[in-house]
């Protein structure tokens, strides 16, 4: 447990840890769950709240320093990435993907339109859910076999074997113009970015987002530390495998509780040219429902704009949303995944912010 707080925050977060507390305990009392960290910050206090196990069965509680794998919410930070490579004047994020592509793709558009780059991380590039592209491994899928199907998939899949198989790909749909699900864009984008700074993943992360966030602990790669680690748990319980290091740009970077509240008050502050460029509605309904660089943008129901992210691995769930007016964040991480798990989170999210949504 930690908390740090202004004095006129004080006794709203007292409040609000009560609120978790409740939201916190109705979580754990779900057999399914088994650990669980949550981190709150307003206005630069923090509390984290921690519950249940790092492993089923060890008695051991996570802590500020238990990493969790992030899952889906990893996109957010590739799509920061995209943003800071945009300033620096390594791309455009309207740019032709095929320009920072070292071979010809004439595959990768539709009727004469190009996909973009910032396509690839908005989910609206038209590429398929991954590559190698296994649509039937996804059709009415066994969670419980889906995982080995994937990692044996992905075992031996090279950057090399992803840019080949991407020669194949046939875009269906004008990109830009329709929402489909895609963690092979996000692998590409991370490829691109990877060949404009002529760095590794892991050295783009920690040179644009961990370092100058200060979270250390944060990582795509497998921590030396394994008594850091939660131990991820599928639906029945049973130990989870670990997501395949070769999808660190769409769902492969592990973090703690207390880097992710760290990465939510980055992401609070819009006056951060990096920032406000991933936060613009690039897809969607800006009064309604929109996509900004990866970010799920919508108003609440107290009418604030709320940006939201969920994560999903085979034994991990996340979820993190963040209100840039009111200067509130908050983070989920568990150490369970099953296809409810996310959903709960962001109903505990919901209820106990509801507190300040007014």
């Amino acid at each position: 447990m930690s908390e740090s707080m202004k004095e006129p925050n004080k006794q709203r977060i007292e409040s609000v840890a009560r609120h978790i507390s409740v939201a916190a305990r109705e979580l754990v009392n779900d057999p399914r769950t088994v650990g669980l960290s949550v981190g709150f910050t307003i206005d630069g206090a923090v509390l984290t709240r921690h519950f249940g196990e790092v492993r089923r069965g060890s008695g051991q509680p996570p802590a500020d320093s238990t990493l969790y794998e992030i899952g889906s919410i990893s996109k957010t930070f590739t799509a920061l990435m995209l943003a800071q490579a945009e300033l620096d004047g390594k791309v455009q994020s309207t740019d032709d993907v095929r320009l920072h592509l070292r071979e010809a793709y004439p595959n990768l558009e539709y009727q004469g339109q190009p996909v973009l780059l910032w396509h690839l991380i908005s989910h609206v590039s038209g590429l398929p859910y991954m590559l190698p592209d296994k649509p039937d491994l996804f059709r009415e899928p066994d969670f419980e076999k889906l995982p080995a199907a994937i990692v044996a998939l992905l075992k031996d899949y090279t950057r090399d074997r992803f840019l080949h198989d991407l020669h194949a790909v046939v875009i269906e749909q004008t990109p830009g113009g329709a929402f489909q699900y895609s963690n092979a864009g996000a692998m590409l984008l991370g490829y691109i970015l990877e060949d404009r700074y002529g760095m590794s993943f892991e050295q783009l992360l920690r040179a644009h987002i961990a370092n100058p966030s200060g979270m250390h602990a944060t990582t795509s790669l497998y921590p030396a530390e394994a008594s850091e680690i939660a131990s991820g748990h599928g639906e029945s319980g049973r130990l989870a495998l670990a997501l395949p290091v070769s999808m660190n740009a769409a769902g492969g970077i592990r973090s703690t509780i207390s880097d992710m509240l760290r990465y939510m008050a980055r992401h609070l502050d819009e006056n951060d040219p990096a920032i406000e460029l991933s936060h613009r509605i690039r897809w969607g309904d800006p009064a309604a429902n929109g996509i900004g660089l990866n970010w799920q943008i919508a108003h609440s129901p107290g009418g604030h704009r709320r940006l939201w992210q969920s994560g999903g691995t085979f034994g991990f769930s996340s979820y993190c949303v963040g209100y840039p007016e009111l200067g509130i964040g908050m983070v989920l991480l568990a150490n369970e995944f099953d296809p409810g798990s996310q959903g709960r989170l962001e109903s505990a999210a919901s209820t106990i912010l509801g507190f300040f949504d007014a």
